[in-house]
Formats: C-alpha cells, structure tokens, sequence
C-alpha cells in the first residue's frame, strides 16, 4: 500500500504484442464511445456515481476514490487515513457483530479506558507505574470485553464468499481506494457492502488494528534500509508541505491515535462530495441506477473537505541525506516540480519515458549497458504524490564495487546532456506511442478503467479528462523537455539522498554522531 522501492524503480517495458493489441482496440475505446456508455449520476448527498456498461462478460469491477490521504492527517496525528483504511474492513452495525447495541456500550468503555491510560501516560508531573499498571490492566479487560460481540472478518468473508476477488484497498498520500471485482448478479449485495462501510463505519478492534500497522510500519520501514531512506528523503524534501510527513505515521503519534480520532477523520472526509463510485462492466445503467442510489444515498452529505493550503516554499540549497547500514547501496535524488495541473506535466511524462523506459531508455543503455556500474538506474515521476506539486526523482542501484557517487555523476552527465541539446525524434516519437499503448491497454481492463474513470471525476470534476491526456502529450516538443530540464534540474532545486554499506559497528558509531552524516 506504500510507495516504496520497488515501485519507483520498476522498469516499465511496453512490448509488440501489447502495442499491436492497443491499436486493434484504438477505434473503440475514444471518447465518443465511451460517452455512448457511460452514464455519470451526482447523489442529492453530493456523492458521484459513474456506470459504464461493458456487456462482454458477466462481471463488473468498481473503484471508491476517497479524495483524502495520508496529506490530510490532522497534525501530530500521522498515520491515520491510513489506519481508517484498515477499519473499513471491520464492517458495520449490521456486518461484523453479534450484538451490536452492546458491543457499541463495550466499545464506548473501551474508548474510555483509553482516554483514561493516555491521561496518566502523558501526565506532566510523570505517571505514576502502579497507577499505569492498573489503568493498562482496566484497557485490555475492556478490548478484550468488547471482542465477544466480534464476528471477525465478516465483511471480507462475505464478499469473498459471493465470488469477489482483488479484494483490496490502497491508501496513498493524495487519496484512499477500495476496489474488487465480483459477478453482475451480486452487484446489490456488493452496494450493500460498500455503502455501509462508507456510512455507518465502526471503531471495531481499532487498538487491535493500530498494533497492526505499527507492525507494519516496522516491516516496511524501521527494518527496511530502502523504507528508511525514502522517509528520510521525503522529510528533508519537503520543509512545511505534509508530502514530508511519513505516510504510514511516525511512531509517537502512530502509536497514540484513538478510534475518537479516526470516527472524527471520517466524518470529515467520508462524506459524499468527497467520495467518486466508478462501476464497470455488465451494468445496466437504466437498471441498477435507482437501486444504487437508494444505498448510497445514506453515505453522510456535507461540504467538500477545504483544500490543502500550505505551499512548499522554493528551494534554494542542494540537500543531502546519507545513510550507514549494512545494507546494498542505493541512491536517489529529486527535484521540485509542479502538482498534475501543472502545464508541463506531461513534459516531465516525456523526460521519465526517455530515461528509464526499457533498455532503449538513457540511464539504461548508460549507467547499465555501456557502463556497467548499476544493476537499475530510472528517473521519473511524481513523487511522492501527484495532487500537489512534487518531485521528479532519479535513483540508481549500484554494482558490487561501485558507489552511489558514482551513480550521482552518472546521472547528472545524463542530465546535463538533456539540458544542452534537443532529444532525437525517434525518442519523442516512441514517448507518444507508447502513452496513446498505456492508456488504451489501461482501458481495456474492468479494474483499470473504474481506477481512471474515479481519479479523472475526482481530480477534474470530468472523466473525460482522461482522454484529453493524448492530447497533452502530443502536443510536447524537444524544446519543451530542454527548457524543463534546464529550469528544474538545477543543483539549488535538489535532494541527494544515498545508503552507504557499512558494518554494524559503523553504523552504531554513525548514529552516535561519531562517524560522520548520517
């Protein structure tokens, strides 16, 4: 559910076959087409539902974009969409209980004697330990009190039990998803479902929950060298914008978030004008609209959320970030760029196709093929969000032998050669084909469709939106990418951020402030 690594640094390739099977599609997947099948309702609650009916096969796939993440974390309360997307799948007052009149009794007990632990943990006079003991003591008979009107996994087993799969849900800085795929006959059990975990959510096993993702965040990121590199390198980044926050939450407020907190975040942000339903596949829209507003009309209503106000200031200073691990080396660095509506957007699309797309890309045939100096070398973005402006980032892995120093001259010899003369035709020409390929292929799946028909109606209040994309990209020239690499790849405008391979002992000398930046 995280950014990380293996995401930023995956090697995209767009084969023949899959160019071939795009342009056998292109006729029928333009605007106009669609626009014969899709059907957009926006509810009396603000809430927006997208139909588009695709007959070929008895199933459909659906998308909920919730236009809140891990950027609208209240402050000192990091992690908490996150942990809200986890509760979402602990179900109702109708799913998920045995009882619920009573367990919402044991619950609100189980809120109090957190309330009451919290109180004597944080007491400025010190806790007193016996008290501590005793309150804690009073925390779990209540958790464990509650439990007994849990039907655990309920929710998921139902679905799963009426034929859904890729049932899953992502939680990203910009936005949080809920998406599965299920056959055409339960499309009104699965209304049910989701409506009710939109508007009549639980703080069910929340404690439970938040042990979890402590869990989680210490597997992807406290024992992970490539997880601690990229929060450190967001946090020195970013100066005031949330984008620098840790997305999974830093472990002192992660730690002391209550189920209070996370019912007040949703019913800030779980509200309809704040939430796109996108439902593809063998849906009638004449049929099933009035049946899907019936459910989905009993998601709260409520002005759209404000908008983040705080800009990141412009840097001015190169910044640098290393870490001394045990660990293979890597190295990263980003600069600042504009948010998705930035007017060269798709210039800096251009720039990360030709560096890192394939074995034809730059960095490639550089730092890999002719070089040999690293194992992966890519540059592109955003990073680590979209909504507001971001960053472009550069990164590579080296070989045995080789440094990240070496990898930041590399790269920033590539640059260099950007900024100074126009990329080839063939490069440019291959960069429009292969987005009009992606786009086509994306919208030819069920689940890829309902994901970009959600983002567009959130992002531009128009799916059609999607469409005008080509348009953007077409319309990029040589002139543009030189002119964005020479205003935006500037030393002034950058973050360095590397791991050094080091043994245990000079990692501990590190953190000791003994053996230099760490």
């Amino acid at each position: 559910m995280r950014s990380g690594f293996s995401r930023i640094f995956r090697m995209g390739v767009v084969g023949l076959l899959g160019a071939v099977a795009a342009s056998q599609v292109a006729r029928a997947q333009d605007m106009k087409s669609f626009e014969q099948r899709i059907t957009t309702k926006v509810l009396p609650n603000g809430l927006t539902i997208i139909i588009c009916e695709r007959p070929e096969a008895p199933v459909f796939a659906y998308t909920t974009f919730i236009d809140a993440g891990d950027v609208n974390d209240p402050s000192g309360e990091s992690g908490l969409a996150h942990m809200f997307e986890h509760l979402a799948f602990k179900g109702t007052t109708e799913i998920g209980t045995n009882n619920w009149p009573a367990e919402k009794v044991a619950l609100e007990k189980v809120e109090a004697a957190n309330t009451a632990y919290e109180n004597e943990f944080r007491n400025p006079a010190g806790a007193d330990p016996e008290k501590l003991k005793a309150l804690k003591a009073a925390f779990d008979a209540a958790q464990s009190d509650a439990q007994q009107y849990v039907i655990p996994n309920q929710f998921t087993e139902v679905a799963e039990r009426n034929a859904a799969h890729d049932l899953n849900a992502s939680t990203g800085l910009d936005e949080t998803q809920y998406f599965w795929q299920m056959p055409e006959n339960r499309l009104e059990l699965w209304a049910w479902l989701e409506s009710g975990r939109l508007g009549d959510a639980v703080p069910r096993e929340f404690y439970k929950e938040r042990d979890v993702v402590m869990e989680e965040r210490r597997m992807r990121t406290d024992s992970n060298p490539e997880g601690r590199l990229f929060e450190q390198f967001a946090a020195t980044a970013y100066v005031a914008h949330p984008y620098g926050r840790s997305g999974v939450g830093w472990p002192s407020e992660l730690n002391q978030i209550t189920a209070t907190e996370a019912m007040e975040f949703h019913k800030t942000y779980y509200v309809g004008s704040n939430i796109v339903v996108a439902v593809v596949g063998d849906v009638k829209a004449a049929e099933s609209l009035p049946m899907l507003e019936k459910y989905f009309s009993k998601v709260p209503g409520g002005p759209k959320p404000p908008n983040m106000t705080t800009e990141e200031p412009k840097q001015f200073a190169e910044k640098r970030v290393i870490i001394r691990d045990p660990s293979q080396p890597i190295y990263i660095e980003g600069y600042h760029r504009g948010s998705y509506k930035d007017a060269d957007d798709a210039v800096y699309d251009a720039i990360g196709d030709i560096f890192s797309n394939g074995r034809v890309s730059r960095l490639y045939r550089s730092l890999v093929r002719d070089q040999q100096i690293a194992a992966v070398a890519v540059g592109e973005s955003p990073y680590p969000g979209s909504k507001f402006p971001s960053l472009f980032l550069f990164g590579a892995v080296p070989l045995p032998g080789h440094t990240p120093e070496e990898m930041a001259n590399a790269i920033h010899k590539e640059i260099e050669k950007l900024r100074n003369a126009d990329v080839s035709d063939e490069e440019l020409a291959m960069f429009k084909t292969r987005a009009r390929a992606d786009l086509l292929r994306g919208l030819g799946d069920n689940q890829g469709l309902a994901n970009a028909l959600a983002e567009y109606q959130t992002r531009y209040g128009d799916w059609r939106e999607l469409f005008k994309e080509l348009e953007r990209v077409d319309k990029v020239s040589k002139a543009d990418i030189r002119r964005v690499a020479s205003k935006v790849f500037v030393a002034g405008n950058r973050t360095e951020a590397w791991t050094e391979t080091a043994t245990p002992e000079q990692k501990a000398q590190a953190a000791d402030g003994k053996g230099g930046a760490q």
